[in-house]
């Protein structure tokens, strides 16, 4: 695989960054991301992995567009209003890049369709859904499949974004994070609210920690988790350990 004149001229501020340059830019091109959820979180994820050259984007969501999700899902305008958001994420993607494959799945990710999202084995997941039960279940099946987890989430002014390899030796797994049953009674962003742009830094970070786990530079991210307070604008990261009694990805590492 070779990236051709037009790929040579679109990714050229990428191909020039050494921590990147073309093997990084090629590996980008044969990576499979999954995104779960295409809303505000989601909408930026898509929008930079597309610009970036992942080769292929899954995008998994059942939801519609509301008039209420145009302050922060910048994937969509008014006319959206009532239409499938997977769909309309796919082909705002597919005009952002052709290079791109774009698969839309018009679905609620869950125990009966979980093994047919991943069974491709997607080389990254980047989970930016809106509830507990769903985080849970595709951290495991991230976490039983080996594959780097993306976990960000966002509310009011506050935001978080950690990277997940639970099966490796020394890092944790997303329950080592928050545990077995995590604040089921937690509030959505529809009874706390949240500020839109707060979900676009959220996003963008989430979007940048994919690549990371793809093309690597830097510091490894995996096993950390950052958090955002945009009230007072201050960012803090924290090491996570592994859970010595995680049943989930103690029988995984080695």
């Amino acid at each position: 695989m070779t990236l051709g004149p037009d790929e040579l001229a679109r990714y050229a501020r990428h191909i020039v960054l050494p921590e990147i340059g073309g093997a990084g830019q090629l590996r980008l091109a044969r990576a499979h991301v999954v995104v779960i959820g295409a809303g505000g979180i989601g909408s930026p994820v898509i929008q930079y992995l597309a610009a970036a050259g992942i080769g292929r984007l899954t995008i998994v969501d059942d939801d519609r567009v509301d008039l209420s999700n145009l302050q922060r899902q910048t994937l969509f305008v008014t006319g959206d209003v009532g239409r499938f958001k997977a769909e309309l994420a796919a082909e705002a993607a597919a005009q952002l890049n052709p290079h791109v494959e774009v698969v839309a799945r018009v679905t609620r990710i869950g125990a009966d369709n979980v093994d047919a999202l991943f069974g491709d084995q997607p080389t990254v997941v980047v989970d930016g859904c809106d509830n507990f039960e769903t985080r849970l279940l595709v951290a495991d099946a991230a976490l039983a499949r080996r594959i780097p987890l993306v976990s960000a989430a966002v509310g009011r002014f506050e935001g978080q974004v950690g990277v997940y390899r639970g099966w490796e030796a020394d890092r944790p797994c997303y329950r080592c994070f928050v545990g077995d049953a995590p604040a089921r009674d937690a509030l959505t962003c529809a009874e706390e609210g949240v500020l839109g742009p707060v979900t676009g830094i959220v996003g963008s970070i989430a979007a940048l920690e994919a690549i990371r786990q793809i093309a690597p530079f830097g510091d490894d991210s995996a096993g950390r988790v950052m958090l955002l307070d945009m009230l007072s604008l201050r960012f803090r990261t924290l090491a996570l350990p592994p859970d010595p009694a995680c049943r989930a990805c103690g029988a995984t590492r080695g």
